[in-house]
């Protein structure tokens, strides 16, 4: 297919009417669709500034041009293979006598460095 013939056809779908189109091949769209579809993607991007080993970073730059985005498209695989955090139990408060025990502890073993 060349250039004219993509552009006449792109300027004969822009004459059509919305009454002309055929919607019969397309399922109908419920509540679920457009509940998700309110979602913005991609996420807003957050600058920040990270450490990375050098040979990490001669990896990610060796592909070219876009190592930001892979690092990005990296971490996010790692995080969407995570179980769910909302599945996870929340983490448990310690007591106060667990907190006293692990405090003494420590006391414990700064003592015994010193000595």
């Amino acid at each position: 297919m060349n250039r004219k013939s993509i552009k006449s056809d792109l300027a004969r779908i822009d004459r059509m009417k919305d009454a002309e189109i055929d919607y019969s091949d397309i399922p109908p769209l419920g509540d679920e669709f457009f509940t998700k579809a309110t979602v913005p993607w991609p996420p807003g991007k957050q600058q920040l500034t990270i450490r990375l080993d050098a040979d990490v970073v001669k990896w990610l730059k060796g592909s070219g041009r876009g190592y930001q985005t892979r690092i990005n498209r990296i971490l996010r695989m790692a995080m969407e293979n995570q179980p769910s955090q909302a599945a996870a139990a929340p983490p448990r408060k310690r007591t106060k006598a667990e907190r006293s025990s692990s405090v003494r502890q420590r006391q414990g073993t700064l003592t015994r460095r010193i000595m």
